[in-house]
């Protein structure tokens, strides 16, 4: 079997889940909108570019996770998944999911986004594996830092190296399929690149180098 790799915001979504979070606290007044809303823009900003230290900004995103107890964080993140995330779930990726499930493939979502917010998503498109930024935890209890190496950039290459060891896997015929620029490390490890409505830097890397280019928009 073949993997098959995805990323998430913006590629099997219709948007950036991460930033949305933050939006939703927001909306919420789970969070100081005004505060909260410049630092997650700026964040968001700086992912673009390229330019995010990830370390920084997983203190700023986790905090409210550290400051509420698990019970509260799953309602909320439920009511996120319903009213923020499915309606920008896309049935082109549903469909593309679907033919690799039909070929075989061992399906992988690998994202920057940490795994609190990621997994229900991941769920609900029917993928069972996620690779994503883990949260520090103690009693039961998150704590606004990173455990282990943050799935981001060339960390996504490293995790997923991991990863293969652990389940016996090879990048043999893989695929892997991505929105962003941040991406082009993997992108360049597997068998078959795929730039997904890709942002302008990773669209100007694909031409050069004859990966396939596709929309699910």
């Amino acid at each position: 079997m073949s993997l098959a790799i995805f990323d998430l915001d913006n590629t099997l979504l219709a948007g950036d889940s991460d930033y949305l979070w933050g939006q939703f606290l927001i909306d919420k007044d789970k969070v100081d909108g005004e505060e909260y809303a410049r630092a997650n823009q700026y964040y968001y900003d700086h992912y673009k570019a390229g330019t995010l230290d990830i370390h920084e900004y997983a203190r700023f995103a986790f905090r409210p996770l550290a400051e509420h107890p698990r019970d509260e964080l799953l309602q909320w993140r439920e009511d996120f998944l319903q009213n923020y995330i499915r309606p920008i779930m896309l049935d082109s990726a549903q469909a593309l999911i679907d033919s690799h499930k039909a070929q075989g493939d061992t399906l992988l979502v690998i994202t920057a986004t940490n795994r609190f917010v990621t997994e229900p998503i991941v769920q609900a498109y029917g993928i069972d594996n996620l690779l994503a930024t883990d949260l520090m935890e103690k009693d039961g209890q998150f704590i606004a830092e990173i455990e282990g190496t943050p799935c981001f950039q060339e960390g996504k290459v490293e995790r997923l190296e991991m990863w293969m060891q652990e389940y016996n896997h090879d990048l043999e015929g893989s695929w892997f399929y991505s929105d962003s620029h941040n991406d082009i490390p993997l992108l360049e490890r597997v068998s078959n690149p795929v730039a997904v409505d890709p942002d302008e830097p990773l669209k100007a890397q694909a031409e050069s180098r004859g990966w396939q280019i596709i929309s699910l928009r």
